[in-house]
């Protein structure tokens, strides 16, 4: 890591909602996650048919790979020191064009591999769905900033989940 990027011109944008609406969902998914998880139980019959080391090694994975994603895309976006405004495709930009974003899906993912809560899971679905949303949004900015380079970028790397295969 290098300088902390101080220009706010090296930056594209961001949906208008996007930080107060992942803000939102999170604190929304957290509540009903944790009342429904260790308390209520009203939707996490589905416990009682995964053995807990199960559950919990494989959540343990999401998490892990989680946190990697959303270190290693943010201080690529907010610390590396950059000439002039580019589209990044290094590290995890080569995998997906929103690793951030697929980090946090993955956080709330392992959560609820963890501690199954079918109520949670209705409000990951809606974080998936607005995650997606934002992203188009984003996109639209950078086509507008960066042109052909980036369309070239979205044809090569895939949004939000990763190939498994070289094209």
């Amino acid at each position: 890591m290098s300088a902390i990027v101080k220009d706010p011109n090296d930056l594209t944008g961001e949906h208008a909602v996007g930080d107060a609406g992942q803000i939102t969902l999170a604190c929304l998914f957290l509540a009903i996650w944790i009342a429904d998880t260790f308390f209520l139980s009203y939707t996490t019959f589905l416990n009682n048919y995964i053995p807990m080391t199960i559950r919990i090694s494989c959540g343990a994975i999401f998490l892990i790979l989680s946190g990697y994603l959303a270190k290693t895309g943010l201080s690529i976006v907010f610390c590396d020191k950059r000439e002039k405004p580019c589209v990044i495709r290094k590290s995890v930009f080569n995998i997906v064009r929103h690793p951030i974003y697929l980090g946090e899906m993955l956080l709330y993912l392992g959560l609820l591999i963890m501690s199954i809560s079918l109520a949670a899971a209705f409000v990951f679905l809606g974080i998936v769905l607005f995650l997606h949303h934002i992203s188009r949004y984003e996109e639209k900015l950078l086509v507008a900033r960066f042109g052909e380079d980036y369309k070239e970028y979205m044809q090569d790397v895939p949004m939000i989940i990763p190939r498994l295969w070289k094209k």
